[in-house]
């Protein structure tokens, strides 16, 4: 029957207490329907038509890699979770977004269905799956859940995807929720080690629908940083203004894209030596340099992840620029260093040779830089670099975490692999192994790199990068 026909009939009100008893613990707030509600809801609605679905982009591209996993696993019943909805306070959650693994191989993005479950039924010891996506139905007119219940009700959320459109949009044969049974030896995501592992190393290196979201990523993060540097003036002017950032940021994220891929760093004077201040409540002072680090996820869930360092003022200090050019110089000897076939590690090495070389020439070292970057015995420049400067990049702002050391740090860049390079140097406010010019100063620069056949490619380099782009960027804002 068509949602929208008006001949259905109305639940009882037996029906109705049941519904609300399961799907509601705050009865003490909810208000009884009277029988004349009951008898008249579910009827008097215009038919509401509803489009046939085509499969969408990512449809072929994730059934490519459920092929993948399946012929990994012969014989194994596969159980990937889209996972649950997160507390924010009593009745209250976050907003939902489902497993990265589980979004990987759905094709399923912004608009996943919480609590939905990806099977893999194995079809015999041979090898091969016939694969189905669970999750709850639709609760639309038809039903008493659509008024009465807050988190599934249509009547509360809006129109939600159908099982046959679902099946059609994904390319997924589907089945209701209910359907669905653990069984004895299931190797579930997050709870078998072996599965966790191969679906996080799976996203090593992208597909090409996979590059170009995260090519739309970083455009959209781009016109975010635009955003800011426009918006300096009222910056400056908030009593919070590292807060008037994050919200600047935020409006594009969610205008342009599904939110932040991961909590804004909006980080200004001493705050942007502690790595991830993502408190964001102070001011935003002249001469003071802001660190932001922001990244747009898009409606698929892939993410941009990009650090600029602004000088709130427009023009750097002689001090300043000494450190922000010495920043780009590492981030540009790694990328330098990358190349299809070196190792990972080595481009961070690469990095850690610049920081190291400058940081002794100024005196800040009690070793030469040769002795600092001794493997067993050095690492004296790192009280100023504590960080990586590589991670890898994609669906999860830190990608692939769950891959062995071998593939990850110690792995092979190949063709079609997404990392970021962001070094960085700071010294802390009461830093008493560096002059006072130098205390309270922390700047990182952080580009996002696709590995081609060819060589690296910085899908960022059009977001200002150098002293002088920085400047001009600002100036021609304020013109």
């Amino acid at each position: 029957m068509n949602p929208g026909d008006g001949a259905t009939s109305a639940p009882t009100a037996e029906a109705t207490q049941a519904t609300e008893s399961s799907a509601d613990t705050n009865t003490n707030r909810r208000q009884p329907f009277p029988q004349g509600f009951l008898d008249s809801i579910s009827s008097g609605w215009s038919s509401r038509p509803e489009s046939a679905p085509l499969p969408r982009a990512q449809a072929s591209f994730a059934a490519a890699r459920r092929a993948r996993v399946s012929e990994a696993f012969p014989g194994k019943r596969l159980v990937i979770p889209a996972g649950e909805p997160k507390q924010r306070s009593n009745d209250t959650d976050y907003p939902f977004r489902a497993h990265s693994a589980f979004s990987h191989l759905t094709g399923w993005g912004a608009d996943s269905e919480a609590g939905a479950v990806l099977v893999f039924e194995p079809r015999d010891a041979a090898g091969g799956h016939d694969v189905t996506l669970h999750f709850r139905e639709r609760a639309d007119r038809t039903t008493s859940e659509f008024y009465s219940d807050a988190s599934i009700g249509e009547f509360w959320i809006g129109p939600r995807a159908a099982l046959d459109a679902v099946a059609v949009d994904l390319g997924i044969p589907t089945a209701h929720i209910d359907r669905f049974e653990s069984h004895d030896g299931d190797l579930v995501l997050d709870e078998d080690d072996a599965l966790t592992r191969f679906v996080s190393e799976l996203r090593f290196v992208k597909d090409d629908y996979e590059i170009e979201q995260m090519r739309l990523a970083v455009d959209v993060t781009a016109a975010g940083f635009d955003d800011i540097v426009r918006e300096l003036p009222a910056i400056l002017e908030h009593p919070r203004g590292e807060r008037v950032v994050e919200g600047v940021f935020h409006r594009r994220a969610r205008s342009d894209g599904n939110g932040e891929g991961y909590d804004t760093i909006a980080a200004s004077g001493p705050h942007a030596c502690y790595l991830h201040w993502t408190r964001n409540d102070g001011a935003v002072m002249p001469g003071d340099l802001i660190l932001i680090d922001a990244g747009v996820e898009v409606d698929s869930l892939y993410t941009a992840d990009i650090t600029r360092t602004l000088p709130v003022s427009g023009r750097f200090t002689d001090v300043q620029r000494r450190v922000y050019e010495t920043v780009r110089e590492a981030a540009d000897a790694a990328f330098a260093a990358a190349r299809p076939g070196v190792r990972f590690r080595d481009v961070h090495a690469a990095a850690m040779e610049v920081i190291a070389r400058r940081v002794a020439e100024w005196g800040l070292l009690p070793v030469t830089a040769e002795e600092a970057l001794d493997a067993d015995r050095g690492g004296q420049h790192r009280r100023y670099m504590v960080h990586g400067t590589s991670h890898h990049l994609g669906i999860d702002v830190h990608d692939c975490a769950q891959a062995r050391r071998e593939m990850y740090y110690d792995g092979l860049l190949e063709p079609g692999m997404v990392f970021t390079i962001e070094p960085g140097l700071y010294f802390q406010i009461d830093d008493l192994t560096v002059p006072e010019e130098l205390r309270g100063i922390g700047v990182r620069i952080e580009d996002d790199i696709l590995m081609t056949a060819d060589g690296p490619v910085n899908l960022s380099a059009g977001i200002p990068r150098t002293a002088d782009e920085v400047e001009a960027w600002i100036a021609a804002a304020s013109a």
